[in-house]
C-alpha cells in the first residue's frame, strides 16, 4: 500500500477509472526457493482500436504493458496485452487476454476485489485494491506442481486521473 493511505478508494466505474497512462513497479517472489524479481515499466489503457467492435467490447479497453522485467540479474524485455470489456453488471469489467480467452472478472465498486484464475495445473488467485484515483496494486499467488508464486504490482498514474476525480 502506498504510504499515507490507509483506506479503499471505491471505483463506480472501472473502465473510465483505469483510461491513461501508469508507471508499474512488479516485483515476483518465488516463494520455493526465494529468488526474486522485478518488473518495471508502464501500462497504457487506451479505447479498442475500431472496427470491428461487438456490442459486448463496446467501451472495452485496450491494456499494454511494456517494460523491463529482470530475473537472477538478467534484465530482458516483457510485454503483454489484455483487454478490459464492460463486464456483467454496471461499473464493471470482464478481463481477456489479447486472443478473447477469459482471464478474470474486476470489480471495484467498493475498492477491493477477489478472483481466481485457473490454468492448467496451476491457480492464480488475484487481489486489487484502490487507495485513490491515482494508486492502486494487485497481488497474484500463484500456486501448482511447479510453480510457488507471489507477484505484487503498484500502480501508479503516469498523468492526471480522468474526468470527475
Amino acid at each position: 500500500m502506498p504510504a499515507g493511505t490507509s483506506c479503499l478508494h471505491p471505483v463506480a466505474e472501472v473502465l473510465v477509472h483505469l483510461v491513461g497512462e501508469w508507471s508499474v513497479n512488479r516485483t515476483v517472489r518465488d516463494l520455493a526457493d526465494g529468488s526474486e524479481g522485478r518488473f518495471t515499466g508502464t501500462t497504457l489503457f487506451s479505447p479498442l482500436p475500431t472496427p470491428p467492435l461487438t456490442a459486448s467490447e463496446e467501451g472495452g479497453l485496450l491494456h499494454h504493458e511494456a517494460g523491463t522485467f529482470t530475473w537472477h540479474g538478467v534484465a530482458r524485455p516483457a510485454e503483454r496485452t489484455l483487454r478490459f470489456l464492460p463486464g456483467a453488471a454496471p461499473g464493471t469489467a470482464r478481463v481477456e487476454f489479447a486472443d478473447g480467452r477469459f482471464f478474470h472478472d474486476l470489480d471495484l465498486r467498493t475498492g477491493r476485489h477477489e478472483t481466481d484464475h485457473p490454468c492448467a495445473a496451476d491457480l492464480y488467485r488475484g487481489e486489487f485494491e484502490v487507495y485513490d484515483a491515482d494508486h492502486w496494486r494487485t497481488r497474484w499467488r500463484v500456486g501448482g506442481p511447479a510453480k510457488d508464486l507471489l507477484l505484487v504490482t503498484e500502480y501508479v498514474r503516469a498523468a492526471q486521473g480522468p474526468p470527475g476525480h
